[in-house]
């Protein structure tokens, strides 16, 4: 039944449904809003977007890979946990480990500074199309970057002449077809204010990951600060003061039903939808599939040490959940492609594209399906080596291979540059932040295993040097690197003119991962401004087929909008339910013994048995409803987005997707894709009843 669902849907068209779509707002189509309108939307248009009130204007982008609400008129800004999750660690020591233990400043001067952390707020957004075009006419995809740079670098110091707060960003959508232009306001000095324990932001763990039913605490709190005699962006400082929005996402206590309008506005990272079934397959095979299985083997490590510590676990949390959360999503990914059949589906729809375009004679000569098979079957093992090399050499996993890409990226020059008196980098003492032991079988792990798992015409050098002068030992070649390389010094210049620098040995390792990088690129080279061209050609055929329904673009971390509403869905003839409640956490609490990512503190077990959850419990059915589902249109950068109400009103954050449509970012399934959101009403509960934050919850001002 699924699959006639799917194959009808493809066969009819590639273009929206109800709920589906990431809309930018500037531009939203009137029979978009006309949708909303049916499912209960109540604001009018110009209150998503234009207004000085617009719903848009409380919602941030949070540190350039999440998103984030601003929800109270000293600048409060809720996220998921898992976004505010490196910012926790951070500030965390084994003495005092706010990660573990959760945290609350209780007044403005316990607020804690973030090191590189910012929000931006979108101020508008426009087509440029048409200003862009005559530029990068005739220019092969790749081709286009750095004319487009430039453009932007000169739009950049215009407006930065009218007001230096302001950025803008020039980005392509519909794969390159048209060109918007986005401007910013970032705010630098965010500041950390309240955090639930780990055992609740993250409650259930992998275990839980993209599954439902979720109990997951997911949020995190921040505050933006402004300069005072401004209230603008501006560098830390202990003099800034908290920012005052001129509005902010009114909080709401009232709750959901299933069919209530349910609206989503966030950042949404990356989407392929308009891919080809060529492409999807390299995705499959290319790219999911070696990601999975390197990541497995560097996880196994982490998990071992960070087990085995708590000081490394402090220093490796983030990077396991980091490279977990998409190790699972690589395989939810694959399983939905082929239960779903969809490379099979995306090809019957093709053959519609290609009768449609022998009648029409649109991109004939140009789109062609037969190339574009035949340039991805020739890139198709070179991807699955550059994705097996970045997942080895390019995550950051272990500190010598970082230092040795930062150390060739950040040179600093003295003297003329033709003829430079010292060439150096230095490294800030960060040993706090990583432990030999774990790097060193890390990176011990990850070598040989790439080695085992790509041809020998894209091994490194320094594979020579193992087997020559270490006899084939992994770990004796590692352990030099990490106690002998000039790389592993820290605080003190490093400089790379002296005659001795090539022959240190970790110098030497990062050299020689260049080089490959440098081979891998260059045989890409061969097929990446082809097949885009024919993929671009692709997408501007369907928009042309369809022309007369409204398309939106892939997303790239731009602002999106997407509306639907709540309820369950129905998987084998069983129905999922639309929320759950605190008897279902207290539940899978008891199971800690069998299951540690089941672990919450006795406070915890007390306080979701309770029997009064006072205003945040739900007036219908009586109890505190921690997580529900829409069906929202999301993906990864979403998460910490806003879920409101159809009057404009937060209900809770965006956090997950459920496993049963993990090929979403593909394809759309509109009976299967649901978004899980964590329940404002929770969020308060916790503030309020752990944490005792009395003045965020005064500030907060839920109705």
């Amino acid at each position: 039944m699924k699959k006639l669902f799917f194959s009808l849907m493809c066969l009819c068209t590639l273009g929206t449904h109800a709920d589906e779509g990431m809309w930018t707002l500037y531009n939203l189509p009137t029979a978009i809003y006309d949708q909303m309108k049916q499912y209960g939307f109540e604001l009018p248009m110009e209150q998503l977007y234009q207004s000085d009130n617009a719903v848009k204007n409380a919602v941030v982008n949070f540190g350039g890979y999440c998103s984030g609400v601003v929800v109270s008129p000293d600048g409060l800004v809720f996220t998921n946990h898992h976004c505010g999750f490196d910012a926790i660690r951070s500030h965390s020591t084994v003495e005092h480990d706010y990660m573990l233990n959760g945290f609350y400043a209780k007044s403005y001067e316990e607020e804690l500074p973030n090191d590189d952390l910012f929000v931006s707020f979108m101020i508008e957004q426009k087509d440029v199309t048409d200003s862009i075009m005559p530029h990068i006419e005739g220019k092969l995809p790749y081709d286009r970057g750095s004319v487009v740079d430039s453009i932007e670098n000169a739009w950049q110091k215009a407006i930065r002449e009218q007001d230096s707060t302001l950025r803008v960003e020039l980005k392509p959508f519909y794969e390159g077809n048209k060109y918007y232009l986005t401007t910013y306001r970032d705010f630098n000095d965010v500041r950390l204010v309240f955090t639930v324990p780990k055992s609740m932001g993250k409650f259930g763990g992998e275990t839980d990951n993209w599954m439902w039913p979720r109990q997951t605490c997911d949020f995190s709190v921040f505050r933006i600060y402004a300069n005072p005699k401004t209230n603008g962006p501006a560098n830390y400082s202990k003099d800034n003061v908290p920012y005052h929005p001129a509005s902010w996402a009114p909080v709401s206590l009232q709750g959901y039903k299933p069919g209530d309008f349910a609206m989503i506005m966030g950042y949404p990272g990356s989407t392929s939808r308009y891919l080809s079934s060529y492409g999807i397959q390299e995705r499959r095979d290319a790219i999911n599939a070696p990601r999975v299985q390197v990541r497995e083997v560097k996880q196994k490590v982490m998990w071992r040490h960070m087990r085995s510590s708590e000081a490394v676990r402090i220093m490796y949390e983030s990077k396991y959940a980091s490279s977990s959360n998409y190790w699972k999503n690589s395989i939810g990914m694959n399983k939905c492609i082929d239960s779903i059949g969809l490379i099979g589906q995306k090809r019957q729809f093709e053959e519609r594209i290609r009768q449609w375009q022998d009648t029409t004679g649109y991109l004939k000569g140009k789109l062609d399906f037969d190339t574009l098979q035949s340039l991805y079957q020739k890139r198709l093992a070179l991807t699955r080596i550059r994705t097996i090399f970045r997942e080895t050499f390019f995550s950051f996993d272990d500190q010598l291979t970082l230092r040795a890409w930062r150390s060739s990226w950040g040179m600093k020059v003295e003297g003329p540059a033709d003829k430079p008196k010292k060439q150096y980098y230095t490294f800030a003492d960060n040993t706090k932040e990583w432990d030999e032991a774990t790097d060193c079988e890390l990176l011990t792990t990850l070598i040989r295993n790439y080695r085992q798992q790509v041809s020998s015409d894209y091994l490194p050098d320094f594979y020579q040097t193992i087997d020559k002068q270490f006899h084939g030992d992994y770990a004796a070649y590692v352990a030099a690197l990490y106690r002998k390389s000039v790389l592993m010094k820290s605080g003190k210049p490093i400089y790379f003119n002296k005659k001795s620098h090539d022959k240190d040995l970790g110098v030497k390792y990062g050299i020689s991962i260049s080089e490959i990088m440098a081979k891998i690129n260059a045989d890409l080279d061969d097929y990446r401004s082809a097949i885009a061209q024919q993929e671009q050609w692709l997408c501007a055929a369907v928009l042309r087929m369809e022309q007369d329904l409204p398309n939106y673009s892939d997303a790239n971390f731009t602002m999106r909008m997407t509306y639907g509403q709540i309820g369950e869905y129905t998987l084998g003839g069983r129905p999922s339910g639309y929320y759950t409640t605190a008897r279902s956490l207290w539940e899978k609490m008891q199971l800690a013994d069998q299951n540690v990512e089941y672990f919450a503190e006795p406070v915890m077990h007390e306080l979701l048995s309770s029997k009064d959850f006072g205003p945040y419990a739900d007036k219908l059915t009586g109890t505190m409803q921690l997580c529900f589902l829409s069906n929202n249109d999301i993906t990864g950068g979403n998460s910490g987005s806003p879920i409101f109400n159809g009057r404009g009103e937060l209900l809770g954050l965006a956090f997950d997707g459920n496993w049963d449509s993990l090929a979403s970012d593909i394809f759309f399934d509109r009976q299967l894709a649901r978004t899980i959101n964590v329940d404002v009403r929770y969020m308060l509960f916790m503030m309020d009843r752990w944490g005792h934050a009395d003045r965020l919850i005064r500030e907060i001002n839920a109705k």
